[in-house]
């Protein structure tokens, strides 16, 4: 029993050796699936992770979209243009901004009404704390048939946006359209009318503010001081430069002639 046993292990190793391409058919079959099992476990996780970024980016831009926007400046007022209510004439309104961020802020001017408003300045830049009162002026029409209008608001809009920008940059309304997903709407500005027969806190501090517009806008008109050499003419520099180089030479011309004196000695 045990040397038929031996003859049949003995027959299937022949066997076996005689078709190597078994023992690499099964080899090959194994390592097939192994890597099929593989790349779907790894095009799994990689699906999962790109879901995983999408849904992150959706939610974190619904979120962005649900918070209110960070705003660069404050303004004063806060919500309305004051206005005197002056039928036929054009009027003066002011309002100053100040950049509270810690970056050069780019702010804009815009107008539901183009026509008949404008702003000085219409746009500009604000170092990080710097200030500044802009005057909007604009033009009131006389009620028909010269009838007394009750309610003093207007459908006037005003919007002031505002864009974070470089230190050294030069102000072009283009940026804001170049950079539009930068932009900050800072605030929607709607236009009241005030009574100038009835003295009011609103109207008091209008007129303080139209002459600080008025104060702050003289003294930018004034050149900045200078601190460089004043140039007279084509080439001609007087400073302290010349002082010193007037001196440096009499200092010489001193030093030649004492040494003069001791050769002759």
């Amino acid at each position: 029993m045990a040397i038929a046993d031996r003859q049949q292990r003995s027959y299937e190793r022949k066997m076996f050796s005689l078709c190597p391409f078994w023992q690499t058919s099964a080899t090959m079959n194994n390592s097939s699936s192994s890597s099929s099992t593989q790349n779907l476990n790894h095009n799994g996780n990689r699906h999962t992770e790109l879901v995983t970024a999408k849904r992150s980016t959706t939610v974190t831009s619904i979120v962005r979209s649900l918070l209110p926007p960070r705003r660069r400046l404050r303004l004063d007022p806060t919500n309305n243009l004051y206005f005197p209510y002056e039928p036929g004439t054009q009027a003066r309104s002011a309002i100053r901004l100040k950049n509270t961020s810690k970056s050069h802020v780019a702010f804009k001017f815009q107008t539901t009404a183009p026509k008949s408003c404008f702003m000085r300045p219409p746009g500009g830049i604000l170092a990080p704390g710097e200030s500044i009162i802009a005057t909007v002026f604009k033009f009131v029409e006389r009620p028909e048939n010269d009838e007394v209008q009750v309610d003093l608001k207007s459908k006037v809009k005003f919007k002031i946006m505002s864009l974070k920008v470089t230190a050294g940059i030069d102000f072009l309304p283009e940026l804001f359209d170049e950079q539009r997903d930068q932009v900050t709407v800072e605030r929607i500005l709607r236009v009241v009318f005030l009574d100038v027969q009835r003295p009011s806190l609103a109207l008091e501090k209008l007129r303080r503010q139209l002459a600080d517009a008025e104060a702050d806008l003289e003294a930018r008109k004034k050149p900045p001081p200078d601190t460089g050499p004043r140039v007279v003419g084509e080439g001609l520099v007087i400073d302290e430069w010349k002082e010193r180089r007037e001196k440096y030479l009499a200092r010489q011309q001193v030093e030649m002639l004492s040494r003069g004196e001791k050769v002759k000695g």
